[in-house]
């Protein structure tokens, strides 16, 4: 029999676990008579929770189920990761906890992934989303497409099932500071692509604020872009060709008008924006900084405390 590996990353989802449990398992009849077994691999990035206990619960009853327990939290993104490393099968399926990623959908993507290497899954609303964070989702969606090489779907899910062959070429991108949809893209393989309504959360709260998406964003654009960086360069001629011109200005003017005091308001005005530029060109350095300083570090993605 084949094998298909689910990957369920889990932060603070003690009562999801169960739900999904059951909802997934209503699939087995479906894997059986397509000659496919199945493992559940729960990935506890350090919930604060009791996450833990009931997967060791449904482990008792099932012993398709695995836990792997982070000593802390490491993020989505590194428990996206040990799940590939963890996974065996000749399928990987990345799945969310809180039913977002309905389990519903498995046979059809089953079936697609025998003329594909990946099927991957994409909202086509964002129904139950404050409007102004899906205006900023779909902004984000639509600059990545214009600054990076790789294509990246607007409303994309990370539930997607891969065939063992891509799975392996994920697990060869060791870099620490990951952003798996980028990297989806990246490694390439033939993708087809599955549309389905919003679905809200069966139990708990998102973990995801604004403020981090903000931040998961810049992962993405500094990751798999160096549009910034061009960007801050090209701001850097520009202004100096303004301060060029600005000097010959302000020389002219002493030599015919003799009032070195008039315009000083505008040329503060000039001054302070040329030194934002500045700054924020030197924040762009830093974040690129800030990452290949991580990198050369090579510590760990994610440390296991324990495993079932």
């Amino acid at each position: 029999m084949s094998l298909l590996s689910a990957i369920v990353p889990c932060y603070n989802e003690e009562e999801s676990v169960s739900i999904f449990y059951e909802e997934f398992i209503k699939n087995e009849a479906y894997l059986k008579s397509k000659d496919i077994d199945f493992e559940l691999i729960y990935i506890n990035d350090g919930s604060k929770d009791k996450t833990a206990a009931e997967v060791k619960k449904l482990h008792e009853r099932d012993e398709r189920v695995h836990l792997v327990s982070f000593s802390r939290n490491f993020g989505k993104e590194a428990a996206m990761f040990a799940g590939l490393e963890k996974a065996g099968g000749d399928y990987v399926v990345f799945m969310d906890a809180d039913l977002q990623d309905p389990p519903s959908l498995l046979p059809e993507m089953l079936e697609a992934l025998q003329d594909h290497d990946s099927v991957a899954t994409r909202r086509v609303d964002r129904k139950g989303e404050p409007p102004i964070r899906s205006f900023f989702a779909r902004r984000f969606y639509r600059m990545m497409n214009r600054i990076s090489q790789t294509e990246m779907m607007d409303g994309a899910r990370d539930y997607r099932l891969m065939k063992r062959q891509m799975v392996d070429a994920i697990l060869s991108m060791k870099e620490y500071n990951r952003f798996t949809k980028g990297i989806f893209g990246w490694v390439g393989f033939d993708t087809k692509w599955i549309e389905y309504e919003n679905v809200e959360r069966a139990a708990g709260e998102t973990k995801w604020s604004f403020w981090k998406l903000v931040l998961y964003s810049i992962d993405g654009i500094v990751a798999f872009s160096t549009m910034p960086l061009q960007i801050a360069s090209f701001a850097g001629i520009l202004f100096c060709i303004v301060a060029f011109a600005m000097m010959i200005f302000v020389i002219v003017r002493r030599l015919i008008f003799g009032d070195p005091v008039a315009g000083w308001a505008s040329m503060v005005c000039i001054m302070l924006m040329t030194s934002g530029i500045q700054f924020l060109c030197v924040g762009i350095l830093g974040q690129y900084l800030a990452r290949t300083y991580m990198e050369v570090k090579k510590r760990p993605i994610y440390i296991v405390k324990e495993e079932i």
